[in-house]
Formats: structure tokens, C-alpha cells, sequence
């Protein structure tokens, strides 16, 4: 497979033809904020986080599903982005109802983390306030929608990790939801395996183990990205 040459914040830069340019950034050690992205699923550009510039260009490009071109002159830290990404993070905590102090991914969230690393000190929004409610139909997980950033993740590792296709979205812009099946309680679900995926995926804590208090909840990512390379690989050990 070719390799393309491409600049990335004045740094030159090899990567494979069908990299992306977050792909292409993170080999290089260059850091660029996302949401949205999970290793082991493929990307949809949701949280619009990584937005780049590229020279030449008017429009930004989302770093997660642009693919890398020959000579291509990329720009992940610029005041222009800055400004996008405190905006975007600003308008995802007025959006839903976002209570830190008392939320079970406190200080394990990452969107809490992205808002301190990208200078965000406060919200200059009016915050929506919606009625979301909180399905606690499952015997081992809980999904609360105030938290919910819409990002995806528990959709792509149901469909394409679990194979269960139990979670999707339903409904338009605001009123976006995340459902199960055909849009019934979670804990009345024919095809959720109870396998906790969905939850290991959630960058909030929108999707948690039940019984978790505030701070508790914790997730480790490596395990979903190895249970991809190791069916990829076939690294599975048969049981006698």
C-alpha cells in the first residue's frame, strides 16, 4: 500500500494512503481533541471536535474521517479552531443537562476533560434545561439521557463489536435520542446481550453500571480495540 507525505503543524509526516488525518496526527505523537472517536469502530464525524484547517481550503475538515493526500498541509491548533472547539463544547453542556458535581463519570469524564484542556471557564449559552428522562429498566445498566452528548460510541460497539444491534438513534436535532430496538425500555430488550459494551463506549456518564455513585464509574477502551484486533487476528483461546 503507497504512503502519502503530508504536513502536519510545520511536521512532515508518512502515512498510508487510506489513513485519516487523525490517524496520520496520532503516529506523529500530534495530539487533536475528539469525542466522537473509538478505536476498534469506524467514525461518523459527530462532535465535530477534531475539526483541522487544511491549506487551501475555506471549510474545515473533521480529522476523524478526512483521508490523507499527498502534500496536504494541515493545521490542528490554530485560534480559529480554539474558537470552534470552546464553542461546540459550550453548546454540548447547554444542550442537555450536564451536572458535574454530581454525575458518576466526575472526574472520569471526557468531556469534562475536554472542556479544562481546551480553556473553556464557563458557558455563554443559555442552557436548555430539557425533560430527559433516566431508563433504569436493566437489571445491570442504567442510561440517563440528560447526559448524553449524542456521540454515537454505544451505537457503533452494539452493531459492530457485539453484533447485537440493539441501540440506534430516533428522533431529529434537538430531540435526538438514544434508543433500544424499537424504542422500548432498555430492560425489555430481545436483542441486548447485557454484555456492557455500550457502557464501556460512553465518554459521559450517560450509560453506567448500576449502583455506581458519583465518581465511580471508569472505563477502560483498550478492551473494546483488543476485542476487535484479536477477532481480526484470530487470537481467541478455545476453551476445553
Amino acid at each position: 500500500m503507497a504512503a502519502k507525505t503530508l504536513i502536519i503543524d510545520g511536521k512532515q509526516v508518512s502515512a498510508q494512503d487510506d489513513a485519516t488525518i487523525l490517524d496520520a496526527a496520532t503516529d506523529a505523537g500530534i495530539k487533536i481533541p475528539t469525542l466522537c472517536h473509538l478505536g476498534g469502530v469506524y467514525d461518523v464525524g459527530a462532535c465535530r471536535l477534531c475539526l483541522v484547517e487544511v491549506a487551501g481550503a475555506k471549510k474545515l475538515f473533521s480529522a476523524c474521517t478526512t483521508r490523507v493526500a499527498e502534500g496536504m498541509e494541515v493545521h490542528t491548533d490554530t485560534e480559529r479552531l480554539r474558537k470552534y472547539r470552546r464553542m461546540t463544547l459550550e453548546l454540548l453542556f447547554a444542550e442537555r443537562n450536564h451536572v458535574c458535581s454530581v454525575c458518576v463519570s466526575n472526574g472520569k469524564c471526557e468531556l469534562q476533560t475536554l472542556a479544562w484542556q481546551n480553556g473553556m471557564e464557563h458557558v455563554g449559552y443559555d442552557y436548555s434545561f430539557p425533560r430527559w428522562g433516566v431508563d433504569a429498566t436493566h437489571h445491570l445498566f442504567g442510561l440517563d439521557h440528560n447526559r448524553c452528548v449524542l456521540c454515537q460510541r454505544c451505537v457503533r460497539v452494539c452493531w459492530h463489536i457485539e453484533g447485537a444491534g440493539t441501540k440506534n438513534v430516533a428522533g431529529r436535532g434537538a430531540r435526538s435520542a438514544i434508543i433500544d430496538d424499537l424504542k422500548q425500555p432498555w430492560g425489555d430488550s430481545e436483542t441486548c446481550t447485557s454484555c456492557g459494551k455500550c457502557v464501556l463506549a460512553c465518554p459521559t456518564g450517560a450509560l453506567f453500571n448500576k449502583g455506581s455513585t458519583v465518581g465511580e464509574m471508569s472505563r477502560d477502551l483498550n478492551k473494546l480495540e483488543y476485542i476487535v484486533n484479536a477477532r481480526l487476528k484470530k487470537q481467541w483461546i478455545a476453551l476445553e
